[in-house]
């Protein structure tokens, strides 16, 4: 590995490169299923020329991600996936185990809650405000009410 700027480069750098634009990674999925000539992979992207086609694909091969073999006249390529399997083993199977751990620890710390609380029945909350219909009839009684109190009132 060999300093850089802020950071550390390493040779799963271009694969990284290769695999931020979402045109290789389509090409790349393309060639999941089988070998495919240029000439396929470029009628497969209507909306890319020839030469953008050529200049995603020699991309792919820098990273060797995709292997290129001639057949006659025409060039083959292929998918080569032990660069996926380094990035996979340098960077998702430590970050795997360390979330595994992460998980089971949790699992235990919840098992060991519900071993030291009994379980809490969940009970019911009083509704302690009437539903909205009865309101307003509570409030019209109230008025009501209110209003024949001051008749009386002033009646005696």
């Amino acid at each position: 590995m060999r300093e850089i700027g802020a950071g550390i480069a390493d040779e799963l750098d271009p694969v990284w490169k290769a695999l931020s634009d979402p045109t290789r990674r389509a090409i790349l999925d393309l060639l999941r299923d089988r070998p495919r000539t240029t000439t396929g992979i470029v009628e497969s992207f209507p909306h890319l020329t020839r030469f953008g086609v050529m200049k995603h694909l020699e991309v792919l091969r820098q990273s060797q991600l995709v292997r290129t073999r001639d057949a006659g006249r025409q060039r083959v390529n292929s998918l080569n996936l032990v660069p996926i399997r380094q990035i996979y083993e340098r960077w998702v199977g430590p970050f795997q185990e360390l979330w595994s751990g992460e998980l089971l620890r949790i699992k235990e710390i919840a098992e060991k809650q519900d071993e030291v609380a009994p379980q809490r029945t969940l009970r019911k909350r009083k509704n302690t405000r009437p539903p909205s219909a009865a309101r307003k009839l509570g409030r019209q009684g109230r008025n009501r009410n209110q209003d024949r109190i001051k008749i009386l009132s002033e009646t005696e």
